[in-house]
């Protein structure tokens, strides 16, 4: 039985795609639904699924991220707002995509081709060089607002974080710490909500609560389990990658 995993950050999208691929495909099983990149990645580690239908822009991890960690090990198909002339960038390398809203016969297309391309072993063709293109060719659609700076609690005080100086964010059930090379404050606002307003190219996730600013790591190295840790400039901490966002340092 083929399987599939969802991800969109928008529940009713999930759910249409989901009703639709009822009727288009009964046989498939859909074995997660995931409303961010990060859930995203980690329920294809968890199930290897034969597809992964990923919308292109969501918290976290965008399903570019996505579909670049998997490596071409699962069949991709993203599903994006964008309109009809400015995708046929994926068309270069034979991966499929769905413009949203979804139409009946084109998801019915969608299905069929990767009815043909469920082959045991086969390998997505030119997964890197699609989303190397699509991200060229279309990196005007990435303009938006960004958070320049951020207010949070130092102490008695409030002390105002310019996001350039930020090192990093860590998260924990209640609170995330904002840290600079001088200072540190407490923010109520979650990782999830953070990465909305910042620069995904900037900002790394590199695990469940912790966003670090790529110009402000020092080096990446393995421990002596072999976990991947991360030194900071500025600062004497360093921060645990956790193994699904492993794939950033494969260098390490």
């Amino acid at each position: 039985m083929p399987t599939a995993v969802i991800a969109d950050d928008e529940y009713l999208q999930r759910e249409e795609l989901r009703r639709m691929l009822t009727l288009a495909w009964p046989a498939l099983e859909i074995l997660e639904e995931c409303e961010d990149g990060s859930d995203a990645l980690d329920a294809i580690v968890k199930h290897q699924p034969d597809v992964a239908f990923l919308d292109i822009r969501m918290p976290g991890l965008s399903g570019l991220d996505v579909a670049r960690a998997t490596d071409g090990k699962t069949n991709i198909v993203f599903v994006t707002a964008y309109e009809a002339h400015a995708i046929d960038a994926f068309n270069l390398a034979a991966c499929d995509y769905l413009l949203k809203p979804i139409q009946a016969d084109r998801l019915q297309q969608t299905v069929g081709r990767l009815q043909n391309k469920l082959v045991p072993g086969e390998k997505s063709v030119d997964l890197l060089q699609m989303m190397e293109t699509f991200e060229r060719r279309f990196s005007e659609h990435e303009q938006r607002e960004r958070i320049r700076w951020i207010s949070a609690n130092s102490g008695k005080s409030i002390q105002i974080f310019p996001v350039e100086e930020i090192l990093f964010f860590e998260s924990d059930t209640r609170y995330t710490r904002v840290v600079s090379a001088t200072d540190e404050g407490l923010i109520r606002t979650p990782i999830k909500e953070l990465q909305k307003g910042l620069d995904p190219e900037q900002f790394w996730q590199i695990n469940r609560g912790i966003l670090v600013n790529m110009h402000a790591i020092a080096r990446a190295h393995r421990d002596e389990l072999g976990g991947i840790k991360v030194d900071i400039k500025g600062s004497a901490e360093q921060l645990k990658v956790s193994q699904t966002y492993a794939w950033r340092f494969k260098g390490s």
